[in-house]
C-alpha cells in the first residue's frame, strides 16, 4: 500500500520543482535566431537583469551548460597555466571548481576549513598575509554548499582579503544561493560570480550564468586558457549568436524569462524572506528530530546553516530505507547524502519554487516514515514547524 498517487515532490537541492508557469513559457514552436529577432530581444532583457539578481553593474554572460560548465568558463576567462590560486574547503563544491581548474593546468591549493563548519575568515587572511609575494592569483569559495548544507559569510571574507591587503581575485559559486539568499556582488567587492538555472531561479538544469567587474575583465585580457566556446570577448561580438557560440537554447530562454519574471514580481527581498522563513520551519523540525539521538545537523553552528538546504546525518543508520519509504510510498523525494556523506545523511531542500504547504509535506513524510520504520526520533518535529510558521506568518 501507498498514498505516493498524484504530483511527485521534489525535495532535492537541484533541479528544483519548475514552475508550472515556467513549463508553459518553454512550450511554444521554435523561433528565428539571427539578428533583429525577438530573440535578441530576449537576451538583451535576460543579461540586464541577471544583473539585478547578481547586483552588480559588471557583464553577464550566459552559457549553454550546467554550473560546472560556469565552471571552467570562469577558470579559462580569467586564469592562464601555472597561476596559483586558493581554494576555501566548507564542503565539496569549492574543491570541485579547483579540481577542474587543476585539470586545466592551474596550481590550485586547498584551505581546508572546519569539517562542519563555515570558512573561517581568519584563516584566510592568515594564509594571505603569508604569501608576501602575491603569489595567489584568485580565492574559489562557494556562497552555500549543498553537500554540506553551510553557508559562508562573503562579506567577511572580503574583509579578510582587504585585512591581508592583497590584490587577489574574489570568485564566488551562487549556484545554490542566487535567488535564495542576499547576495551583493558590487556591494561586498566580488570580482567574478558563476551561477546556474536550476536551484533558485526555477528553471530547468542546462543554463549557467557569470558575473564579472572590471578586475576580473582586466585579467580575462591576459588569460592564456581561452577557449573559443567559453570566451567572453568572443561572446561580445555584433552577432547574436555569439553570445552563444552558436545556436542559442532558445527555450530554456524563454523559461528563465518566465522564471525571473516571477522572482520580481514577488520582489527579491520577499523571495528571501519566504526562504529564511522556511528553512526555519525545516531547522525547527530536525531539531525536535534530533533529542531521539539518531537524527542531527550537519552544520554545528545554527547560524552557518543554510536557508537553502538542510543536511540532516543519521548515527549509525543507513538513510536508504527512509528515502526509499518517501519516495516510493509517499511521493516525495529527499536529496540523498554525497562524498563524504554517502549513506549517512539525507539533505531537505527548501529552495526555488516552494511554499509552505509543500514544506510542510515534506517535513511531514519524514515525520511518517520516521514513525513507520521504527527510527528513533523526538517526537512532534512537523509540528514545531507549524507552530513557528504561525508564529512568523502573521495577518
Amino acid at each position: 500500500m501507498s498514498v505516493r498517487n498524484g504530483r511527485e515532490f521534489l525535495s532535492i537541492p537541484g533541479p528544483t520543482t519548475v514552475p508550472d508557469d515556467v513549463l508553459a513559457a518553454m512550450h511554444r514552436p521554435a523561433v528565428d535566431i539571427y539578428n533583429g529577432s525577438d530573440l535578441e530581444q530576449t537576451t538583451d532583457g535576460l543579461l540586464r537583469d541577471l544583473k539585478r539578481i547578481f547586483r552588480t553593474m559588471g557583464k553577464t554572460f550566459i552559457y549553454p551548460a550546467n554550473g560546472h560548465g560556469a565552471w571552467e568558463a570562469a577558470a579559462t576567462n580569467v586564469f592562464s597555466r601555472g597561476d596559483k590560486v586558493l581554494v576555501l574547503e566548507s564542503g565539496r563544491f569549492a574543491i570541485g571548481w579547483g579540481e577542474m581548474a587543476s585539470m586545466l593546468g592551474v596550481d590550485v591549493e586547498v584551505l581546508h576549513g572546519k569539517p562542519r563548519g563555515a570558512v573561517d575568515p581568519m584563516m584566510v587572511e592568515q594564509r594571505l598575509r603569508e604569501d608576501a609575494g602575491h603569489q595567489l592569483k584568485a580565492i574559489l569559495v562557494v556562497q552555500i554548499d549543498t553537500a554540506s548544507g553551510v553557508v559562508n559569510d562573503i562579506p567577511a571574507i572580503r574583509q579578510a582579503i582587504d585585512a591581508a591587503h592583497h590584490p587577489a581575485l574574489l570568485m564566488v559559486d551562487t549556484i545554490a544561493s542566487l535567488g535564495i539568499v542576499p547576495y551583493e556582488m558590487d556591494q561586498w567587492r566580488v570580482d567574478l560570480t558563476v551561477a546556474a538555472a536550476q536551484k533558485g531561479l526555477m528553471t530547468p538544469p542546462g543554463l549557467s550564468f557569470i558575473a564579472a567587474n572590471d578586475r576580473a575583465l582586466e585579467a580575462h585580457a591576459s588569460a592564456n586558457l581561452r577557449t573559443s566556446y567559453w570566451d567572453w570577448t568572443q561572446r561580445e561580438g555584433p552577432l547574436h549568436y555569439q553570445k552563444y557560440c552558436g545556436t542559442p537554447p532558445e527555450h530554456l530562454l524563454f523559461g528563465l524569462r518566465k522564471a525571473l519574471d516571477m522572482i520580481f514580481e514577488e520582489g527579491l527581498e520577499n523571495v528571501f524572506v519566504r526562504h529564511r522563513l522556511l528553512a526555519e520551519a525545516a531547522r525547527r523540525a530536525v531539531d525536535v528530530w534530533s533529542e531521539g539521538h539518531v537524527l542531527s545537523f550537519n552544520i554545528i553552528d545554527a547560524s552557518e546553516r543554510s536557508d537553502a538546504v538542510t543536511l540532516v546525518l543519521m548515527e549509525g543508520l543507513d538513510p536508504g530505507p527512509l528515502l526509499t519509504y518517501c519516495r516510493e510510498k509517499c511521493g516525495v523525494v529527499l536529496g540523498i547524502g554525497i562524498g563524504e556523506f554517502t549513506d549517512r545523511a539525507f539533505r531537505i531542500a527548501h529552495m526555488g519554487h516552494v511554499n509552505a504547504p509543500m514544506m510542510m509535506g515534506t517535513l511531514a513524510t519524514i515525520e511518517i516514515g520516521l514513525n513507520a520504520l521504527g527510527i528513533p526520533h523526538g517526537k512532534g518535529g512537523a509540528q514545531a514547524a507549524i507552530d513557528w510558521l504561525g508564529e512568523a506568518v502573521t495577518s
